[in-house]
């Protein structure tokens, strides 16, 4: 055995790095009334960006199971109104309730502050560069075969 290694694997370092600071965010939203799964539902139908709700599970990275999951706890709470279009009854459409708005204006505040807060220790030039290397480190395991010890 050769000892542990010089530096701590990029992978382990960035997996530490982002339990922490999702684990903040959602304690935040907590705190405020919400969850992190919520405030991000909340924000793709409040956005008007996605037709269907198969590109909005796409945009959160999640299933259109589990979206659905999401939207269903979110109508139950009077959040999210949905419906059926008449023209195409495949088509359902999702906007926000005036509590669902409310709500999203309270969370839009803790994430503003959460990311304000994740900025304070880096200039603007080091934030930029971070989210420069993010991106990379993103395209590399996308773009890359599996490496094999």
């Amino acid at each position: 055995m050769t000892g542990p290694p010089a530096r701590l694997p990029i992978g382990l370092q960035l997996a530490r790095s982002a339990r922490v600071v999702s684990q903040a965010f959602e304690r935040a939203m907590t705190e405020a009334g919400g969850s992190a799964s919520a405030w991000q539902v909340l924000l793709l139908v409040r956005s008007g960006q996605w037709d269907n709700q198969a590109r909005m599970a796409d945009a959160m990275g999640i299933t259109g199971a589990t979206l659905t999951h999401h939207l269903n706890a979110l109508e139950r709470q009077g959040l999210v109104r949905r419906w059926r279009e008449q023209s195409n009854r495949r088509v359902q459409r999702v906007e926000l309730t005036d509590e669902g708005i409310a709500l999203f204006d309270r969370l839009r505040e803790v994430a503003m502050a959460h990311d304000t807060r994740l900025r304070s220790h880096l200039s603007e030039d080091e934030t930029d560069q971070l989210a420069a290397l993010l991106d990379k480190l993103a395209a590399g395991v996308a773009d890359a075969a599996p490496v094999r010890p």
